[in-house]
């Protein structure tokens, strides 16, 4: 049985908490059950402002907490509840002492820590008094697989109410910075086809394999742009991120198929970003496979787009975005990867990224997490939240 959550405590102890409650992708129940069931208990001590003024709901396995005590502005406080696959490192440990304790484990980083501190601030500041800002709490799964099962992108059809705000802060891993906006993402697979033959005589063969060698070297030549978005810079990458080709070692395979991930800056919409990545390696628009159809099986190349995601500008000129700014003393960078800031952004809101944690270590076996960080994190936007005119 799960140990319940303790939301007022230390948001360090809180992250290690969550840490020690495994949540692969699509197995996110028992952490979705233990913080509804300890947003409830925090919920229904209100005395304050708050008593009476909060909702609090469980759909699947998202969680939503928001307060509706008529202030100016909303803040949006989102985060994904889900982790990768744990790979030997759960449950968690503690290295160190005092300003050198690090906490280790999968999530740490992505993003165990910055729910934490999202959960600590909702505990602590909803029924204050000096809360300047209505809270809406969000945590979500599904987000570290495929768009599709994205538990945010599910609380747009059913609850998009719920996802309304001034601004909103992803609390994804950003070593206590903000990083605005997030680049985009496309992936393409592109299928080879050829004859296939014994390769003793291989001449009677077309080999599938090679017909990908100019792809290959034009991923290869490419150089990437840079372009700087309200000081700001992104920059752009193209890279084969998978391949499969051969049934035997003495066949020519007459089939072939690489996958490209580009991701790409937010100046760029999906189709001018298509666009570019065709015309970078040579494919024509005509040869794409229709979804969900098989490639043809006529020698040649053809592509099919598997995956899509917008980016999202930095957004940082709205009002509630330039007081978080200015909270987190001016520090801002661009956004390397994809994150749900681009869901916020489509609707309009805008949206940052900011939580403890090197992003480099995501997903990694190694994942950790300073405490300093966290505690930093959690005291820097505990004076945003409270902060007034």
């Amino acid at each position: 049985m799960t140990a319940a959550l303790d939301l007022t405590a230390d948001p360090v102890d809180l992250a290690r908490a969550l840490v020690d409650i495994p949540s692969p992708s699509r197995a996110e129940a028992a952490i979705a059950g233990a913080v509804h069931a300890a947003l409830e208990k925090v919920v229904a001590g209100f005395t304050g402002p708050a008593a009476g003024r909060t909702e609090l709901i469980r759909d699947g396995d998202r969680v939503l907490a928001r307060t509706t005590r008529g202030l100016p502005t909303r803040v949006v406080l989102a985060g994904h509840l889900d982790t990768v696959p744990v790979a030997d490192n759960v449950p968690s440990s503690i290295t160190g002492e005092g300003e050198d304790l690090v906490l280790h484990g999968c999530g740490a980083v992505d993003m165990k820590s910055g729910d934490a501190v999202f959960l600590h601030l909702f505990a602590t500041l909803a029924d204050s008094a000096g809360l300047a800002h209505d809270l809406t709490l969000v945590l979500y799964d599904c987000e570290e697989i495929e768009a599709t099962a994205n538990g945010l992108g599910f609380l747009e059809r059913s609850h998009l109410d719920w996802l309304r705000g001034d601004v909103a802060i992803l609390g994804e891993p950003t070593g206590g910075l903000i990083e605005a906006g997030c680049q985009g993402t496309l992936r393409l697979r592109i299928h080879t086809r050829g004859t296939r033959a014994h390769s003793a005589r291989s001449w009677l063969g077309d080999n599938a394999v090679h017909r990908l060698a100019p792809l290959l070297a034009a991923l290869e030549s490419y150089e990437p742009r840079s372009v700087d978005i309200d000081g700001c810079v992104y920059r752009e990458g193209l890279q084969a991120v998978r391949m499969s080709a051969g049934v035997a070692g003495n066949t020519v395979p007459d089939e072939a198929w690489l996958d490209v991930n580009f991701r790409f800056a937010p100046d760029r919409d999906p189709d001018a970003a298509l666009t570019h990545a065709l015309e970078a390696l040579g494919l024509t628009r005509p040869d794409r496979i229709p979804t969900g159809e098989d490639p043809p099986n006529e020698p040649g190349v053809y592509w099919e787009l598997t995956d899509m995601s917008p980016g999202a500008l930095p957004g940082l000129a709205a009002p509630a975005a330039a007081d978080l700014v200015r909270a987190a003393g001016g520090r801002v960078r661009a956004k390397y990867g994809w994150t749900d800031v681009s869901r916020f952004a489509a609707l309009g809101i805008p949206a940052v990224n900011l939580g403890p944690g090197d992003p480099g270590l995501a997903h990694t076996r190694e994942e950790h997490c300073p405490a300093t960080q966290i505690t930093a994190v959690a005291g820097m936007l505990r004076a945003y939240l409270t902060a007034s005119d």
